[in-house]
């Protein structure tokens, strides 16, 4: 089992950058695939972004593609989402994930274990 605690949301105004981060604790930490999710209000919760166990492999939506960058560092158990050139549609609570089954998946039911969420608000 692994325990999830995303940090790093708050307010920025269109056009800026935050950089999230999840920091992992529990089992190894190199044996989950990891992705972002992020939900707003009254929508559904959405795949952001996903990385390999080693970190070679990553994955992205098409809203967040080119803007959004995520990373791993497997010594200190901890995946960032770098996020730049921020829209208001990018407002909602982003979460991390953790998924065992190898793959970076994009559905939410495909992972295991949730933080609780961080907040983004993009707005002037």
């Amino acid at each position: 089992q692994v325990q999830l605690v995303e940090s790093g949301g708050g307010l920025v105004q269109p056009g800026g950058s935050l950089r999230l981060s999840c920091a992992a604790s529990g089992r190894a930490f190199s044996s989950y695939v990891m992705g972002w999710f992020r939900q707003a209000p009254g929508k559904v919760r959405e795949f952001v972004a996903g990385v390999s166990r080693s970190g070679i492999i990553t994955q992205y939506a098409d809203s967040v593609k080119g803007r959004f960058t995520i990373s791993r560092d497997n010594a200190k158990n901890t995946v960032d989402l770098q996020m730049n050139s921020l829209k208001s549609e990018d407002t909602a609570v982003y979460y991390c994930a953790a998924e065992t089954a190898g793959f970076v998946a994009t559905t939410a039911a495909s992972y295991d274990y949730w933080g609780l969420g961080t907040p983004v608000t993009v707005s002037s």
